[in-house]
């Protein structure tokens, strides 16, 4: 039976998975066995690989055929191999956040979401790397983790981005057919767009983080990372809902229903010309454009919008190094901090301690405003679409605050949609939308709080338009 589980396996959506899992094609012992095994060889290619999970997966995998003989079906994600962001807690194994200072931590308990999957029958067979403390701080290049920098399976000499990386380039390697990431700020859309994977950030609260590393409690997000946004759809129906256990949780659940959802051709989709023109790397306008064309081509009525004028960045600095000092203060305090790669994260905790209580509590005043004023956006439109970042990877070696371009527009746009959408706590997805130079890029889309399903909409009518997701890197 594992001879027959081979490249077209290893980069088949959950739902193909699932159908052949269900007509014995073979084993779930051989699927898990199989994956398992390439992500053990093939994980440490790309820095993406913090713990292998093989023989407990296995052993799971059995429980799992035992079920299916019987015709105990579970849902769509039973016996489905997947990966975990190394700062989710894996009951008596070690997490170590990416971080060199909590590289012995085991918890004696396991994270919401990853028992979510597993009541389900979803079979984790590993941890995956991460930027250290997911960027608590700020870090300057890819090399902040102890495991060395995220490498693109497109070209390892580019960056998976931060701070999911392991997750992003384990899917896109066909390593795992999905992974769990998370985002504070950025960390499921950029490592999305730079592998060429399908993102899905929820709606903050949605899915608890119970048992995953607090780096900034008004702003962390867990969610999936797969081939489709189809699969991302399946992944947040499971992971999704209302936990005590999480202060955060918004008691809400997902049910995944892409047969009762709403046309697309009714939707009204703000975008602004300047992302697209202006904001966009040269080499990257041409894919972009075509991913927006392709929006036109649904019916859905393309509106120009743009974000109101305020200080994302800095709000956003201001918040989560704030909130992550005080959460990474006793690592600051041992001066084990030091044993963090990045000097500039190093120096950025430390600085977190400075930020005064007033300064922070005039920025969540602002944030407040910030997050009326994107409420009224969608008085207008349904849904918000740009790039999800303005051009491909960058090399592992350069410093991440480099411009690319030197200039900055004086249009803002929606180029601001990353930091306002985690400010305001909206749900967005990142979806694979061409190449420049042989490097995926990535189109995002942005919603009101609690439309996931709306996006999945729009997401999954551009993929039926599209064969950007199902591109394979040479592996």
């Amino acid at each position: 039976m594992a001879a027959e589980i081979n490249d077209d396996i290893f980069f088949a959506t959950i739902g193909e998975l699932d159908s052949r899992l269900k007509a014995r094609e073979f084993s779930d012992v051989d699927l898990v066995r199989a994956f398992a095994q390439r992500l053990e060889q093939l994980g440490p290619r790309y820095n993406a690989l913090a713990l292998p999970l093989t023989e407990v997966a296995i052993r799971r995998a059995k429980e799992v055929d035992s079920d299916l003989k019987r015709e105990r079906y579970r849902g769509p994600l039973q016996g489905i191999p997947f990966g975990a962001k190394d700062l989710l807690s894996y009951a008596n194994h070690p997490t170590t956040w990416g971080a060199r200072p909590y590289a012995a931590q085991v918890f004696d308990y396991t994270a919401t979401a990853l028992q979510k999957l597993d009541k389900t029958g979803a079979v984790l067979i590993g941890k995956l790397a991460m930027v250290e403390l997911a960027g608590g701080g700020g870090y300057r290049f890819p090399s902040a983790s102890m495991f060395g920098p995220g490498l693109n399976p497109w070209d390892r000499t580019r960056w998976s981005g931060g701070s999911s990386s392991g997750s992003a380039s384990a899917v896109a390697a066909g390593l795992v057919p999905f992974a769990l990431g998370s985002e504070t700020s950025e960390s499921i859309l950029t490592p999305a767009a730079f592998c060429g994977v399908t993102g899905l950030r929820p709606t903050y609260g949605l899915v608890s983080r119970y048992g995953a590393m607090a780096l900034s409690w008004t702003m962390d997000k867990i969610g999936p990372l797969c081939h489709s946004a189809e699969d991302c759809g399946l992944v947040l129906a499971v992971i999704a809902g209302g936990d005590h256990a999480d202060p955060g949780s918004a008691h809400k659940g997902f049910y995944y229903a892409p047969q009762y959802a709403r046309p697309v051709k009714t939707l009204r989709i703000g975008y602004a010309p300047a992302d697209f023109a202006e904001w966009a790397q040269p080499a990257a306008r041409p894919a972009f454009e075509q991913a927006l064309a392709v929006i036109r081509e649904t019916g859905a009525q393309l509106v120009e919008t743009r974000l109101p004028d305020l200080p994302y960045s800095a709000l956003t600095a201001t918040i989560i190094q704030a909130e992550g000092a005080s959460v990474f203060e006793p690592l600051i305090a041992s001066g084990r901090v030091q044993e963090l790669a990045d000097a500039k994260q190093i120096a950025g905790l430390k600085a977190g301690l400075e930020i005064s209580a007033n300064d922070y509590l005039k920025a969540m005043r602002i944030r407040s405003q910030l997050q009326h004023k994107i409420r009224l956006l969608f008085v207008d439109v349904d849904v918000l679409i740009s790039p999800s970042r303005f051009g491909p990877a960058p090399k592992v070696t350069e410093p991440l605050d480099k411009n690319p371009s030197g200039q900055t527009p004086k249009d803002l746009g929606l180029s601001a949609l990353i930091p306002a959408g985690n400010l305001a706590g909206l749900p967005a997805l990142s979806l694979p939308c061409g190449f420049t130079d042989g490097l995926p890029l990535g189109i995002q889309l942005v919603g009101p709080a609690f439309s996931e399903g709306v996006l999945l909409t729009v997401a999954k009518e551009f993929q039926t338009r599209t064969d950007w997701h199902r591109k394979r890197p040479k592996v």
